[in-house]
């Protein structure tokens, strides 16, 4: 742990971490928007597909589980991705109480056209690759930490955890 008393100011924006994260994650959406426009797709919309490509058929909950989103969160966008006819969902044969989730036809070929996505957005950012690659291993590093951290106060607190 690196002591706080080597920063100047510790609460000047410009050095808080939560303001980067947000202002990066706000920024590069935006790079994306034009790409994933013509597919149909918002951003949110474009992670649920890439969670669907890589796994499907999925359940609602671990879908849920596997963004890190509500599943109140996650039902809108479902919704959406239904009525465009990329996904379907319908309740399973052995749980009436969940929700499956399968890609469609369409939503399978729409695949094909995301494909592009991850080098068009490379060479928009014009940032190296492997710079690229050691952002993503450390904000890893930062969402396990955060979730860690999280987990932690809700044990202490009483609290029970997220799922």
């Amino acid at each position: 742990m690196s002591d706080l008393g080597d920063i100047p100011d510790p609460l000047a924006l410009e050095n808080q971490v939560c303001f980067a994260l947000a202002v990066a994650s706000r920024s590069v959406i935006a790079v994306y928007r034009p790409v994933l426009e013509p597919m149909g797709l918002t951003h949110p919309q474009y992670l649920v597909m890439l969670a669907l490509w890589q796994h499907a058929p999925l359940s609602v909950k671990d879908l849920s589980r596997l963004l890190q989103l509500e599943p109140a969160t996650l039902s809108p966008l479902l919704k959406r991705l239904e009525a465009n006819g990329f996904v379907h969902r319908q309740r399973t044969s052995d749980d009436e109480r969940s929700l499956a989730v399968t890609l469609t036809p369409a939503g399978r070929r729409l695949r094909d056209e995301a494909e592009k996505i991850p080098a068009t957005i490379v060479g928009r950012l014009g940032m190296e690759l492997s710079e690229l690659q050691l952002l993503h291993q450390m904000l890893t590093r930062v969402i396990a930490a955060a979730n860690n951290a999280n987990h932690s106060h809700q044990a202490v607190h009483g609290q029970a955890p997220a799922s």
